[in-house]
């Protein structure tokens, strides 16, 4: 083969682009100017707080949820606000003065501030979202000391993925406290619901979850968990249905054996 003035001698065939090209882990996964890593997971575990989140001595039109909304919480300073992974309230309708979604949750503007709030814990708002940074007096005070000190807020719950650890804090004395589970759940008694880890399949994907359970440790079911149970029992009902009439077969049957017409007995 003659060799060309054009062809270059190549003794490895290059690499396909997917992979030389970044991956999802190398690309950044948050926003610059907000800290946190907003990814499937934080999308996923507050759908399935929202979705279970059912106080059991509260009017569920009393009950109100939401994910990564706005939470304004200084009406000296308007323009200030949290954004929470999720929280709960109760006492306040699921509309905006029963008319309107919300577009933000301004706490001088409704008639209670939330009861319950839940933060994902990432490498990025960890010294936040642990009260172990404190912010200058002429910013914005951290997520710790308004969760604690301004709102008030009960029950402060932190959940690591990366680590699988709950941790929680109770509001005693006007500071948060640290929570023990009790078999192994938080329990909220104001709510009639408690807080824990559940190892399960949400969306079809199967990990370790945050989830709402009653008091007494039973699953607060997700609509799709109440269809599939409904259909269950459906089907239970029939099959012990199909089974009591093969029963009074077998005896209408045993009894015509004997010489006993089933037809004349009462």
């Amino acid at each position: 083969m003659s060799s060309s003035p054009f062809f270059i001698p190549q003794s490895d065939p290059p690499l396909p682009p997917w992979e030389t090209l970044p991956t999802m882990y190398d690309l950044r996964s948050d926003n610059p100017e907000e800290s946190g890593l907003p990814d499937d997971f934080y999308f996923l575990q507050p759908l399935l707080l929202y979705l279970t989140f059912q106080p059991t001595i509260w009017n569920p039109e009393l009950v109100y949820s939401a994910a990564d909304l706005n939470l304004y919480y200084d009406l000296q300073h308007p323009l200030w606000y949290k954004r929470p992974d999720w929280f709960g309230v109760v006492g306040v309708s699921k509309l905006y003065k029963g008319e309107d979604l919300r577009l933000s949750y301004v706490t001088w503007q409704e008639p209670a501030n939330p009861f319950v709030v839940v933060e994902l814990l990432s490498p990025g708002t960890e010294a936040e979202d642990l009260g172990m940074k404190k912010n200058a007096a002429d910013k914005p005070p951290s997520k710790w000391e308004v969760y604690e000190r301004i709102l008030r807020i009960p029950y402060y719950i932190v959940f690591s993925r990366y680590t699988d650890e709950l941790q929680a804090f109770q509001l005693v004395g006007g500071h948060y406290e640290p929570m023990n589970l009790i078999e192994g759940r938080l329990p909220m008694p104001e709510l009639g619901l408690s807080l824990g880890l559940w190892q399960g399949s949400f969306q079809d994907i199967r990990k370790l979850w945050l989830r709402w359970f009653t008091l007494a440790g039973k699953l607060i079911p997700l609509p799709t968990e109440e269809v599939a149970t409904a259909k269950q029992e459906a089907a239970t009902a029939k099959q012990e249905a199909a089974q009591a009439r093969q029963k009074a077969e077998q005896l209408t049957e045993r009894l015509r054996q004997l010489g006993v017409n089933p037809d004349e007995l009462d």
